[in-house]
């Protein structure tokens, strides 16, 4: 009923973006990392009320989080979470949970680059 952490992230460390072509939604979440936590999270979400609803707990869910927990968050801990969806909408969790590893994998990647570049210019 009031969604958390709905907004773009100017400077976000990472962002990563999943989409249902079945339904049409789409989701972007952006990370500000700081000694391997999610130190702050945001979304940005086209979609159904369930997708919205998704996207806000999963961004709750993450918040604070190592980058190594908060890859452990599944579309069930986020439904449990919401206190159930309709079956016909559970797979909106699917767009949250997958935003939210892309944006972690490509944080991991772009600091990988980073090491590589360093080691590179030194």
């Amino acid at each position: 009923m009031s969604p958390q952490n709905a907004y773009s992230m100017p400077n976000a460390d990472a962002e990563g973006s999943f989409g249902d072509p079945a339904c049409g939604d789409a989701l972007t979440f952006y990370l500000r990392v700081k000694d391997s936590y999610i130190q702050e999270i945001s979304y940005l979400v086209f979609g159904c009320c369930a997708s919205i609803a998704t996207s806000s707990m999963t961004s709750v869910l993450a918040k604070g989080k190592s980058l190594e927990d908060a890859l452990k968050i599944t579309e069930e801990d986020v439904i449990n979470a919401l206190d159930g969806l309709p079956e016909h909408k559970a797979h909106c969790s699917n767009l949250g949970v997958s935003a939210l590893r892309k944006a972690i994998s490509n944080y991991y990647k772009k600091i990988q680059n980073n090491k590589i570049q360093n080691n590179i210019e030194e």
